[in-house]
């Protein structure tokens, strides 16, 4: 009689695992993995940006014959630019649809990569930068934003974490192309990713979520079927998201001075300090001019730059295996500690950084 049960719970929970497995809301299909692949390309073609400073400036300068504080203001537009475009990418992403808002992103960069690669004065080198640093602005919401719309919600983390692994590969390919590439074809290779999601963006479906505020259910329902497979029973996610958009409509009416209620205090100061974090650990210093730093010390320039080329990747696939496993928090206080490690006391031995904690940041938010 034991056996017998012991059979039948055996059995029961197989049978779990089995209707747990088969839950539409967590398939991963072709057409979620083809989605995020094509949302990505903007973040690898963002990589390139963050490091191009680093891997043309000594050929840039000398084409152009551009002074320090020229090349330094060059740098920085793109910084400037970024913060242009998030400041409107929310609204946009509501009004034009995450798909809408990529397409505006990707011509903006492809316009900016275009202007610096076939430049031939400061001027039009400058309006290249910013250009594409406004479509990165854009790129830096919308892309984490849609992966995480589309995504089952079992691995949201892993699919979000993609956007900082190619941002990752951008950044090494930079670096190590740019030991042997000029700066021009940097600056077109920087803008082919673009090209291929202007293209591959027609053949993607928008977010459900976006649709399910603005779309009819009919265009919702087509979306999820498309995400989950046209034998999915996508009611019960439907309903999810409806239910969800209300939510976030009545919390909208909200201004932005109840943002410093008390009852916010501690969130508020979790993500003001993380963000804070991430800025004074100076990471972007030295993403930005690698180069020059390698050249100040000392040290051969071609050789850091391909050292640095092969370990921008490693770093981030640990981060996008263990994200899901470990969670936000832990990853982010093991990146933030080994950041901030100094050298030991008598030692003889220095623990450096091993990564940014950029990729942390993104965690928190989805």
């Amino acid at each position: 009689m034991v056996v017998v049960e012991e059979e039948r719970s055996i059995e029961g929970g197989l049978l779990q695992l089995d209707n747990q497995n088969d839950d539409p809301e967590c398939r991963i299909t072709a057409c979620v993995i083809f989605s995020t692949v094509v949302a990505i390309c903007a973040s690898f073609s963002f990589g390139v940006a963050t490091g191009y400073t680093s891997g043309a400036e000594i050929e840039l300068m000398k084409d152009l014959d551009l002074s320090i504080a020229q090349f330094s203001a060059f740098g920085s537009l793109a910084t400037l630019g970024a913060a242009v475009g998030a400041l409107f990418s929310g609204k946009m992403a509501m009004v034009l649809g995450r798909r809408g808002t990529m397409w505006v992103s990707d011509i903006l960069s492809i316009t900016g990569w275009l202007s610096i690669a076939f430049d031939k004065d400061v001027m039009l080198l400058n309006f290249g930068r910013i250009s594409s640093g406004i479509g990165f602005g854009l790129t830096s919401y919308v892309v984490p934003v849609y992966i995480a719309e589309i995504a089952p919600k079992h691995v949201c983390g892993t699919f979000t974490f993609s956007n900082q692994l190619l941002q990752n590969a951008g950044l090494a390919i930079v670096y190590f192309c740019g030991i042997f590439m000029t700066w021009r074809m940097l600056a077109v290779l920087g803008a082919l990713p673009c090209i291929i999601q202007v293209i591959g963006l027609f053949f993607v479906p928008e977010s459900p979520r976006w649709l399910a505020k603005v779309g009819t259910d009919k265009e919702l329902e087509n979306s999820l079927l498309r995400l989950r497979g046209r034998d999915a029973d996508i009611s019960r996610e439907a309903s999810d998201f409806k239910v969800m958009t209300k939510m976030v409509e009545n919390d909208s009416r909200s201004s932005f001075c109840d943002l410093f209620q008390r009852k916010y205090r501690y969130t508020l100061v979790v993500g003001v300090g993380l963000m804070l974090t991430q800025q004074f650990s100076g990471s972007a210093a030295v993403i930005s001019y690698a180069s020059t730093i390698f050249r100040k010390s000392g040290f051969p320039v071609a050789i850091g730059m391909m050292m640095l080329s092969l370990f921008v990747m490693p770093k981030t696939m640990i981060g996008l295996i263990l994200v899901d496993k470990w969670g936000r928090r832990p990853l982010l206080l093991m990146s933030t500690s080994l950041l901030f490690t100094r050298r030991f006391p008598g030692a003889g031995l220095a623990c450096e950084p091993v990564g940014s904690i950029e990729s942390g940041w993104d965690l928190v938010i989805h």
